[in-house]
């Protein structure tokens, strides 16, 4: 039996135009540009065609015509993801939910709230706060990424230590399958039956579904939250004392670590007042309630000055914790006033290597001869280096993918993973092969065939082919050799 033959591009258009305004379904270059990548612009492609949705039923109907034709499907939500995730596929649709932007229900009694994907992760604990409730995950990106990107990216924040991921907040999520179906994963209850696929949905990056609305849990805001600016004269001390905090038994609602790049890149950015005299700076938030905090903001201190901080300074009042941490979440676009292009990394280590693995990337810094600011969740192991780099100078930008490579190498090497919040998308998609053996990556196409037989759901991101695997081992293999040749040669 003969296949059917693919639908062009004037074709599709015209039968998306049947259901959706014909504004909304974009085709003409110069109006498809701002779709062409996401947060990390060095990775671009047109797309074939936009859509843009506003119903659910409308999103069905996009589904079974792209699976009708077998034309690939990449959900976009506000496009700040930073591993090339949301990067159009240039034979292919791009499903924008950016019209999927309503807080459909806040239930204060039992602490949810059911919206829809293109809510903004901080318009959540906006809505929420005349109730005395707040969503718990805070990605740096909260005032403008969306909570369907969210589910898509398992995003974290600066408080995921205490209140986990975004898996660990979300009750229920509607999905739209590659067919069009439509179906809920999860429930209103804490628990299930069957197999948990909502957290299989999580942190999926759009190859399973597309999200239409999720539930997530909400927490009553801390009675009492305050912060420990604590400022020390080494990297290796300040990793040292993350793991200290955690082991006297304190689990802050924040532990964040910034080195001296992006300790004044931050301040002069928005004058948070940081130790700019320091190697490394912490932020450590403890929340709850007056006693509580009292006792583990002394507690914290008094270990923080044996573990040789050269300074320390705790918040007196909301605005002076608004303020300090503003300087970190800020700390990303000003490292943008000390560079010309910077190319966020994101892996993470077993909180006992911090100093081991800050220490090996200065020294691969030398290296490659590109400078690192080191922002990161510290309290989780979640490393977010910040390569500095001149797009404008031929083969800066490939010594800088090399040099990223090896920090991911080197997050595995210590029993780390290559990814904490941000995915693997395009970005990554080599490093798979480093994490993972050739049974399990079949397991992923496997897992992946049995949401989305044809592959039409972001294609080409997230879990690599076993024949590029084994191209790319091959590869690593024969520089290494060679390496390790021109060693003995010298």
């Amino acid at each position: 039996m003969m296949s059917k033959a693919k639908a062009n591009k004037a074709q599709l258009a015209e039968l998306f135009r049947s259901f959706i305004e014909p504004e909304f379904v974009i085709t003409d270059d110069e109006t498809l540009k701002p779709y062409e990548c996401d947060g990390l612009a060095m990775y671009r492609e047109l797309p074939l065609i936009v859509v843009l949705p506003e119903t659910v039923e409308q999103v069905q109907r996009v589904m079974r015509i792209c699976h009708e034709h077998e034309v690939p499907v990449v959900a976009r939500g506000a496009g700040t993801g930073l591993s090339a995730g949301a990067m159009p596929h240039k034979e292919g649709v791009v499903l924008s939910l950016a019209k999927f932007n309503r807080v459909l229900d806040i239930d204060p009694l039992r602490r949810t709230a059911r919206l829809q994907p293109g809510v903004r992760n901080l318009a959540i604990s906006e809505q929420a706060a005349p109730y005395g409730l707040y969503y718990g995950p805070d990605p740096s990106s909260q005032i403008a990424c969306t909570i369907g990107g969210n589910v898509a990216e398992n995003a974290g924040g600066v408080h995921c230590l205490k209140y986990g991921l975004t898996v660990n907040n979300l009750l229920s999520a509607e999905v739209i399958t590659a067919e069009g179906e439509r179906v809920t994963l999860g429930s209103d209850g804490l628990d299930c039956c069957g197999m948990d696929l909502l957290a299989l949905l999580t942190g999926s990056e759009g190859l399973l579904g597309v999200v239409t609305e999720v539930t997530v849990k909400l927490l009553p805001i801390p009675e009492v939250a305050r912060v420990i600016m604590a400022g020390f004269d080494s990297i290796e001390k300040a990793g040292d004392a993350v793991g200290g905090v955690i082991n006297h038994g304190i689990i802050p609602g924040g532990l964040e670590m910034m080195d001296s790049h992006a300790i004044i890149a931050a301040d002069d950015f928005c004058g948070a007042g940081y130790p700019r005299e320091a190697k490394a700076l912490l932020l450590c938030e403890v929340d709850g309630t007056e006693e509580e905090v009292s006792e583990h903001i002394a507690d914290a201190e008094a270990l923080f000055r044996e573990l040789g901080a050269t300074s320390i300074r705790t918040s007196e009042n909301e605005q002076e914790r608004a303020l300090l941490w503003k300087g970190r979440k800020s700390a990303f676009p000003a490292v943008g006033r000390i560079s010309p292009d910077y190319y966020c990394m994101d892996g993470t280590i077993p909180r006992r290597y911090l100093a081991k693995v800050l220490l090996a990337m200065e020294k691969m810094s030398e290296e490659f001869g590109l400078r690192v600011a080191n922002v990161f969740h510290a309290g989780d192991g979640n490393l977010h280096p910040l390569i500095l780099f001149d797009a404008n100078v031929p083969g800066e930008f490939e010594r800088t993918e090399a040099f990223g490579s090896k920090i991911l190498e080197l997050c595995v090497a210590v029993g780390g993973c290559i990814t904490g919040e941000h995915g693997v998308g395009v970005e990554k998609i080599r490093q798979m092969a480093v994490q993972f053996n050739d049974q399990e990556l079949q397991q992923f196409h496997d897992v992946k065939a049995a949401f989305d037989p044809l592959g039409i759901l972001n294609p080409g991101k997230g879990v690599p082919t076993l024949k590029f695997c084994q191209e790319y081992r091959s590869l690593e293999h024969k520089q290494h050799r060679h390496e390790q040749a021109g060693a003995h040669h010298g």
